[in-house]
């Protein structure tokens, strides 16, 4: 069965975007091979305000090739983003498309998002490029409140050139 999961950067203080949104600090690394990273997904999450950031820097529903993205809003009206496929229910979008034949689904933001599907166990697997950076605050990795996970290690690397830490966990059932 296809898995879902969390893939982000996030400053070293548990922050995936400054306090108004912004990515600036995420440093670029020659050796992180997003072609590959990006070949593991043929499905992506946004959730809106990650959507609408995603807009503002000029990004689109177009982001990836062969990826099929999704956007969960329970404001949002498809007709006016006809690029994106818009669902409002996330957990039962993510349950039916599990149980579809594919790659895995790329949860690829935001907080809020990621803290519901990990609460209803949907969320199989975190994987976080840690940028040795202190944003002091802005939008957390798992915001508050959320119930206590326990996370088994399947992978680390760390790139040299940046300083970035790759972790990648699987969720544990138990």
């Amino acid at each position: 069965m296809r898995g879902v999961r969390y893939g982000v950067a996030m400053s070293l203080d548990g922050y995936i975007a400054g306090p108004n949104g912004e990515a600036d600090w995420i440093v670029h690394d020659p050796d992180i091979d997003f072609a590959a990273i990006f070949s593991r997904f043929d499905t992506l999450l946004i959730g809106r305000k990650t959507y609408e950031a995603m807009l503002k820097m000029g990004g689109g529903g177009g982001l990836m090739p062969g990826v099929k993205p999704y956007v969960i809003s329970r404001t949002m009206k498809p007709s006016d983003h006809p690029d994106v496929a818009i669902a409002s229910d996330a957990k039962a979008l993510v349950a039916d498309l599990k149980a579809q034949p594919g790659k895995d689904i790329w949860l690829f933001g935001g907080g809020e998002l990621f803290r519901s599907l990990l609460g209803a166990g949907l969320v199989d697997g975190v994987d976080t490029a840690i940028v040795p950076v202190l944003l002091g605050g802005g939008i957390p990795f798992l915001p508050s409140p959320s119930g206590r996970v326990r996370l088994q290690l399947k992978n680390r690397r760390v790139y040299e050139k940046s300083g970035i830490v790759a972790l990648e966990y699987d969720v544990r059932l138990t």
